[in-house]
């Protein structure tokens, strides 16, 4: 079994130590390199093409709002999760925006850092409940409406408002029969029609048009 390939960009080191010995004990992870600034980390996303990066917000020479940003617009299919000490709007919705697929808090349980691993590398949005409350307050501030979309199909809506709900991918599949694999283009395709780069995004964008409502959420 592949495992799933992790680079870790945080500027302290007993922070990282910490997390790097975390991951390296799941049989399914492995640590291919650690970023000390956000230049090293783009450097090394780009030279090791890691399945998912964890990232810190403040670094030197480059911050993780920009860090993500670039590995994002490069690299589209790396996952980027954000551990952080810092919960401000202003970084919170900077690094949705930048293509960050997952947001938590440094204090998490060792055990929900590797479920956030695992469920953004599967494609999925992982919020720590102190940042996702924030985003859906933000919900009442629409998309301004001079911006045009492509328009979904109907299974791409489907799959979104299932996305909405919480639901990972392989549940998708197999309530509409298909693949995960298969839902992971039908997100991609979503993505890309949206102009957005994650499940998250996509599902506030979705919310803030009226697609679906805050009863659908979990």
């Amino acid at each position: 079994m592949s495992k799933i390939r992790v680079l870790l960009a945080e500027d302290h080191i007993i922070m990282r130590e910490g997390t790097r010995e975390f991951v390296q004990r799941e049989p399914d992870m492995e640590v291919v390199g650690e970023a000390n600034d956000g230049e090293e980390a783009v450097a090394l996303a780009s030279r090791l093409k890691p399945d998912v990066v964890v990232m810190d917000i403040r670094m030197p020479k480059l911050n993780g709002i920009e860090a993500t940003k670039q590995i994002k617009q490069q690299y589209p299919s790396i996952a980027v999760l954000i551990l952080t000490a810092f919960d401000t709007d202003q970084y919170i919705f900077a690094l949705l925006e930048a293509g960050a697929a997952g947001y938590l808090l440094k204090g998490v349980h060792a055990h929900e850092l590797i479920d956030a691993i695992r469920a953004v590398y599967a494609g999925e949005s992982v919020l720590h409940p102190v940042i996702a409350s924030r985003v859906i307050r933000r919900v009442v501030s629409p998309f301004p409406e001079s911006k045009s979309v492509d328009p979904l199909s109907e299974r791409e809506m489907e799959i979104l408002k299932l996305a909405a709900k919480g639901i990972s991918n392989k549940d998708i599949g197999e309530k509409l029969f298909v693949s995960p694999r298969t839902v992971q283009v039908h997100l991609g395709n979503i993505f890309h029609k949206l102009g957005v780069a994650s499940r998250t995004e996509a599902v506030l964008f979705g919310l803030k048009r009226g697609w679906m409502s805050l009863e659908d959420l979990p």
